[in-house]
């Protein structure tokens, strides 16, 4: 756990959680406008501005307060002892606050109505398990990285996200606050507010057998334990 004092990690992950959220949005109306119709260079365009981002927020705030930006990676790291219980709503609240700031700013930058909700409606078993698979992959190689390369997190995690936007059926949203946020952003990466519960129960299954999975195969002492 960073040494850092509470109000520099919040503001860290405020700060952290306006970039990204506004990047997700601001590229993928960007996107849209740019590719004529075409929705693969239009996700293109999505996939590799938030992929870049990812990088350059996590090299630069990850020591301060982790870089979770995520209420999932905020609670698996509670969960693990990495994250004070007591510090995870506010982590929480620092990340849905600076992410809806970076929609609005987003909708400002591009002329859009501030305050919009998505029509976009996301549904159904594909992409449920689509946020499952996504959300489990993220904490998985978070934790994996981690155990093994902590230096290679940024580039881990960025990666890992831009190809998850192309193999999975929801294209990798594995966020409950970002979730939460596209649903006010009537524009190509927007969800229907409708469709945002089942979605965060699919992240959070997932990070929670990511949990499990990473307590497997990368905690010592369980390993211990099963060798014994």
């Amino acid at each position: 756990m960073s040494g850092e004092p509470l109000s520099r990690r919040l503001a860290a992950e405020g700060l952290g959680s306006f970039f990204l959220f506004a990047t997700v949005i601001g590229s993928g109306i960007m996107a849209e406008a740019l590719a004529g119709g075409n929705i693969a260079i239009a996700l293109l365009g999505n996939t590799l501005a938030t992929g870049a981002m990812l990088f350059v927020l996590i090299t630069m705030l990850g020591a301060i307060s982790g870089a979770h930006f995520n209420p999932a990676v905020t609670l698996v790291m509670a969960g693990r002892g990495a994250l004070p219980w007591r510090d995870a709503a506010p982590y929480i609240l620092a990340q849905l606050s600076g992410g809806l700031l970076g929609a609005w700013a987003a909708h400002v930058m591009f002329d859009l109505p501030i305050i919009q909700y998505s029509l976009k409606a996301r549904t159904g078993i594909g992409q449920w398990t689509g946020e499952l698979v996504a959300t489990f992959g993220l904490i998985l190689t978070i934790l994996g990285t981690l155990k093994h390369r902590p230096s290679a997190v940024p580039a881990s995690v960025a990666l890992y996200i831009s190809a998850a936007y192309w193999f999975t059926s929801s294209t990798s949203f594995a966020n409950p606050a970002i979730t939460v946020i596209r649903s006010l952003s009537n524009s190509f990466a927007g969800i229907a507010p409708r469709d945002v519960p089942l979605f965060i129960a699919a992240q959070l299954a997932g990070a929670l057998l990511a949990a499990l999975a990473a307590t497997f195969l990368f905690d010592e002492g369980a390993r211990r334990r099963r060798t014994s």
